[in-house]
């Protein structure tokens, strides 16, 4: 679960506190944790600096902490401040970003070749599956799994996100699919053909994690493509 630490001092010597984060960060390159840090300073009282970092998780941020670097650039920052700065430690809830990261993610490095430790990163253990060609919703990972095994099965395939809209708990994903016909799929012989079809997915989150996902895509189109029908 991501992980932000919120900082916050006071002090007149802004540009010197930015020329020590950007030391710190020179300094500890390819060993700091963090993945994303943003400083700013309150409209109304410029000595008044808050810095946001974000973390993949609590352990990674105290592999942070650990470095010898923080320690030593903590203690230059304390020199800079007026008074002692605060820390809150805060476990991320919600953040539609993130959930538009995962889904997007879902898409370009799950579906087309993930292993099982890729789908559990990324959904709840009770993910829910709403597929118009399935009589049934499939529940859970490892039968969502067994679906995505069919279609691999059927095809060497890659998703292209076009566009993705995040509301809320929920995002929504435009993509192209572009497949090698190289197996058996829905009893149609390999054909060897390159095929395409585009579709939408409307996903629920629920802290980070994806926990139900509806599809609408072109099937019909794709079974044409592949010969079985008239188009």
């Amino acid at each position: 679960m991501t992980f932000v630490q919120v900082i916050d001092c006071k002090t007149d010597r802004v540009d010197e506190l930015n020329r020590l984060m950007d030391s710190w960060i020179e300094q500890t390159k390819g060993r700091r944790t963090a993945t994303h840090s943003m400083v700013g300073t309150d409209r109304s009282d410029s000595t008044h600096v808050i810095e946001i970092v974000e973390f993949p998780s609590y352990e990674e941020a105290m592999k942070n902490s650990n470095l010898p670097e923080t320690d030593r650039i903590f203690q230059e920052m304390v020199a800079l401040c007026d008074t002692m700065p605060t820390f809150t430690d805060l476990e991320v809830l919600r953040d539609e970003q993130l959930n538009e990261a995962a889904c997007r993610r879902f898409f370009t490095e799950a579906m087309p070749g993930g292993d099982a430790g890729v789908f559990g990163e990324l959904l709840t253990a009770d993910y829910r599956d709403h597929d118009p060609a399935n009589p049934r919703d499939v529940v859970g990972v490892e039968a969502f799994l067994r679906e995505v095994a069919a279609w691999r099965a059927g095809f060497d395939f890659t998703f292209t996100v076009e566009d993705q809209i995040a509301d809320g708990e929920r995002v929504c994903t435009r993509w192209t699919w572009n497949g090698l016909h190289k197996g058996e799929f829905l009893g149609v012989t390999p054909t060897g053909r390159q095929v395409t079809m585009t579709g939408t997915t409307v996903h629920r989150c629920r802290e980070g994690l994806i926990c139900e996902g509806w599809w609408q895509y072109d099937r019909l189109g794709l079974m044409g493509r592949l010969g079985v029908l008239e188009m």
